[in-house]
């Protein structure tokens, strides 16, 4: 029984219920990531025994599958466009700037799929998106490839924003200290191609990289749409 379809237990002898204990973790994990989130500083959050959320949730892996599905909610649009690049783009996008609130949900990403509400309505809308413009297994996957995509995407730029604050090194103060050796590297001859996107190459930011690459993603699912049967 998922812990969906478990019922709560009364709320006695202290209000309590899934929805604050979910609400108390993700303000934890929006303060200090993943690892800041356990059930007894939930409860303690709460002001409550931490035994007492054993009757709400089982494990703390139950906990990240309800704190994953009540922000899918931020994802879901709330009207899903019929032109089906459209539909994906704004899904895609909605989960970068979800993941940019809530910087653990890049950790939770890509995983097996939350079966919690939110997370059911937002692979449901995915694969309406792309409904009766192919096979079933097409579309299947065309979203797996598109989801993998912006998936690697956001991962990598939530990593990034990590760095800058582990490192306290801002993108160009971090190409400014490794400048001196990149340039050294570069000009040994042994990485023409490298020395080439270094030089003459055009650096853009994050979310210019994001969506030109989610254009391209779904310029190759559009293809396979139009591809003539054999």
């Amino acid at each position: 029984m998922t812990v969906w379809d478990r019922p709560e237990p009364p709320t006695r002898p202290a209000p309590l219920d899934r929805e604050r204990i979910v609400t108390a973790a993700i303000a934890l994990a929006d303060e200090g990531g993943l690892e800041a989130v356990s059930l007894r500083k939930v409860a303690a959050r709460l002001n409550a025994g931490p035994m007492r959320l054993y009757g709400y949730i089982s494990t703390k892996e139950e906990l990240f599958d309800l704190m994953v599905d009540e922000v899918q909610a931020e994802i879901l649009p709330a009207e899903q466009s019929d032109d089906w690049r459209e539909a994906l783009r704004v899904l895609a996008h909605r989960t970068r700037q979800a993941a940019l609130r809530h910087e653990w949900l890049a950790d939770l990403l890509g995983g097996r799929p939350t079966l919690g509400p939110n997370g059911l309505a937002v692979t449901e809308a995915k694969l309406a998106a792309l409904d009766g413009l192919a096979d079933v297994d097409t579309v299947m996957r065309a979203v797996e490839t598109v989801s993998a995509y912006f998936t690697g995407a956001i991962r990598r730029e939530i990593a990034n924003l990590r760095a800058e604050r582990t490192t306290g090194l801002s993108k160009l103060d971090w190409q400014r200290a490794s400048g001196p050796h990149v340039t050294r590297m570069l000009a040994t001859g042994r990485f023409p191609a490298l020395t080439k996107a270094v030089y003459d190459g055009t650096d853009v930011d994050a979310e210019t990289s994001f969506a030109t690459g989610l254009d391209w993603v779904l310029d190759a699912v559009a293809a396979k749409l139009t591809r003539p049967s054999t």
